[in-house]
C-alpha cells in the first residue's frame, strides 16, 4: 500500500530532518501511516515537501533506526510498527561459527603469551586481597591503575597529562558511551563523525537518543571545511576523531589538516573526541589533545594491542574535567572491579603489557608484509603496525559484491557499506584485517583466495 501523506512540517521547530522525524513518528503512532504503508521515494518527498533528497534520507534513517520504519533493498521504505523497537538489535562483535571460513572482518589478536601473563598477575594479586574489596569501587580507590595508566602513555605528546586527567572504562567502546553521556544534552544532541567510521559509534549515539552527521573526508582526513559547514547548519556538540589511524580506510591526518580542525572546534565550542585505539606506537605528531587539552577527550585501550576479553580502556579527559569523567562513570557503573584494577596495574608495572604489544606489533608487521606481497598491483593502503588494511576494488567490483563472493569462497571480509554512517554511497573498497588468531598457512590461503577473486571481476555487472 502506497501513500500520499504529506506533513506539515510548519508545526515543528528545529531543522527540518527533525521537523519531518518528529511528523513522521506522529503520523505513525496516530495510525495515519499504517503498518505496511510504503512511504514516497526520498527524491519523491524532498520535491513534493521542498527539501533536499538528503534532508529527507536524514529522517527516513533515524526513524528506520528506532524501529518505526524499515527499508527494503529495491523494494522502499515501509512503515514498519506503531511503537519504537526497544533498545539495540545488532552486535557489535561478529557471531563465532562462521564455517570454517578465515575470518578478517576483525584484527584478533595473536596468541604471544598474554594467557600466561594474566594468569601471573592473579596470582600476584590474590595476595593483595583485603577486606577493602568488599567495597564498592571509589573515585580514589582506582588511583594506583590510573598512575599505571598515565605512564604507559607517557611516550605519547599527549599535552598536560597525568593521573587525576584519567577515567578507566570497560574498553574503548564504554569510553565513547561515558564521553557522550557526560558532554550531551537535550533531546537529539548531534554528534560529528567521519563518513566512514567504526560502528560502534551508530551504536553508543543511538544509546544517548543522538543523531549522528557524517562529515566528508579525503586524504587528510576529516575535513576541516566539511565541519565548519556541518556547525553552521547543525549545530552539534561533539565530533569523533580517529587521526593517527582511520578505521577503516587507515589514512593519517596530518599537522595542517590537526590545527584545522581545532580551529573549527574552538569557533563552534564543540568537544573532540580522540579514538586513538588502533594508534600504532609512537606517533611522530603532537597528538589533538596536546594542540586543545580544553577540549579533547582522548581515548585508548588494550583491547587491539595486549587483550580484548580484559575490557580495560581509559579516557584522557580535557584539562580540569577528570573529576567530571570519573563521577559519570561512577553513575553509570560505580567503576572499574578491583580484580580488573589490580590485574591491570600489574600488567602494566611488571613490563608484561609492553612486551605483549612488542611481540604482537611483530606479528602483525609480518602479517602486513604478506597481505602487501599477495595483493601487489591493486590499490591498497595501510600504515606500518596497523593492523588491517583498506582495499580499493579494482573496476568491475562492488564492495557488496566482493564480500559476499569472498564469504562463499571461504573468507570474511567487511565492505565499506558497514562503515558509511549516511545515505550517500559508499567506497567500492573493502577492510581487511591482519588477523593473528589464524596460522600463516589459513591466512596466506585466505590472500590468495581474495587475489583470485580480484582478478576474476563479474562480467555482467555494470561499471
Amino acid at each position: 500500500m502506497d501513500t500520499s501523506w504529506q506533513p506539515d512540517l510548519a508545526r515543528f521547530d528545529g531543522p527540518k530532518y527533525l521537523a519531518l522525524a518528529h511528523a513522521l513518528r506522529e503520523a505513525i503512532r496516530a495510525g495515519v501511516l499504517a503498518e505496511g504503508t510504503r512511504l514516497p521515494p526520498v527524491r519523491d518527498m524532498a520535491w513534493r515537501l521542498g527539501l533536499t533528497p538528503g534532508t529527507v534520507a536524514r529522517a527516513y534513517q533515524i526513524v528506520t533506526g528506532e524501529g518505526l520504519l524499515q527499508a527494503a533493498v529495491g523494494r522502499g521504505t515501509f512503515v514498519a510498527a506503531q511503537q519504537p523497537r526497544i533498545g539495540p538489535d545488532q552486535s557489535l562483535v561478529p557471531d563465532g561459527g562462521h564455517g570454517g571460513a578465515v575470518d578478517l572482518r576483525s584484527p584478533e589478536l595473536p596468541d604471544v603469551g598474554q594467557a600466561e601473563a594474566i594468569a601471573q598477575a592473579m596470582r600476584r594479586s590474590a595476595d593483595g586481597i583485603a577486606l577493602d574489596w568488599l567495597d564498592y569501587p571509589s573515585l580514589r580507590r582506582d588511583r594506583p591503575a590510573r598512575e599505571a595508566v598515565a605512564g604507559l602513555i607517557a611516550e605519547r605528546d599527549l599535552g598536560p597529562a597525568g593521573a587525576d586527567d584519567l577515567v578507566l572504562t570497560h574498553g574503548g567502546q564504554n569510553a565513547l558511551n561515558i564521553v557522550f553521556q557526560c558532554c550531551l544534552t537535550g533531546e537529539r544532541p548531534v554528534i560529528f563523525a567521519e563518513e566512514l567510521a567504526y560502528p560502534g559509534i551508530r551504536h553508543a549515539a543511538r544509546l544517548v537518543r543522538a543523531d549522528v552527521v557524517p562529515i566528508a573526508l579525503d586524504g587528510d582526513g576529516m575535513r576541516a571545511d566539511a565541519l565548519d559547514a556541518a556547525c553552521r547548519r547543525w549545530g552539534g556538540r561533539i565530533v569523533c576523531l580517529t587521526p593517527e589511524a582511520q578505521n577503516p580506510t587507515t589514512a593519517r591526518m596530518s599537522a595542517r589538516r590537526r590545527d584545522e580542525i581545532v580551529a573549527v572546534a574552538r569557533a563552534h565550542d564543540l568537544q573532540i573526541i580522540d579514538d586513538d585505539c588502533y594508534s600504532v606506537a609512537r606517533p611522530s605528531l603532537p597528538a589533538l589533545r596536546a594542540l586543545a587539552p580544553e577540549r579533547v577527550w582522548h581515548v585508548g585501550s588494550l583491547s587491539k594491542t595486549v587483550s580484548a576479553g580484559l575490557r580495560l580502556g581509559w579516557i584522557l579527559c580535557p584539562t580540569g574535567m577528570g573529576e567530571t569523567g570519573r563521577l559519570t562513570a561512577q553513575h553509570a557503573y560505580f567503576g572499574l572491579s578491583r580484580p580488573v584494577t589490580a590485574i591491570a596495574t600489574d600488567l602494566i608495572e611488571s613490563g608484561a603489557v609492553q612486551r605483549i604489544r612488542a611481540a604482537v606489533q611483530q606479528v602483525f608487521a609480518a602479517r602486513l608484509d604478506m597481505a602487501v606481497a599477495a595483493l601487489d598491483g591493486y590499490d591498497l593502503s595501510w600504515q606500518p603496525g596497523l593492523s588491517f588494511l583498506w582495499l580499493r576494488l579494482p573496476r568491475g567490483w562492488r564492495a557488496s559484491t566482493f564480500a559476499r563472493e569472498a564469504e562463499a569462497a571461504g573468507v570474511l571480509v567487511r565492505s565499506a557499506d558497514e562503515y558509511a554512517l549516511g545515505h550517500g554511497q559508499a567506497p567500492n573498497a573493502v577492510r581487511i584485517a591482519l588477523s593473528g588468531a589464524e596460522t600463516d598457512d589459513r591466512f596466506g590461503h585466505a590472500l590468495a583466495t581474495l587475489a583470485r577473486l580480484l582478478s576474476r571481476p563479474p562480467v555482467d555487472l555494470p561499471v
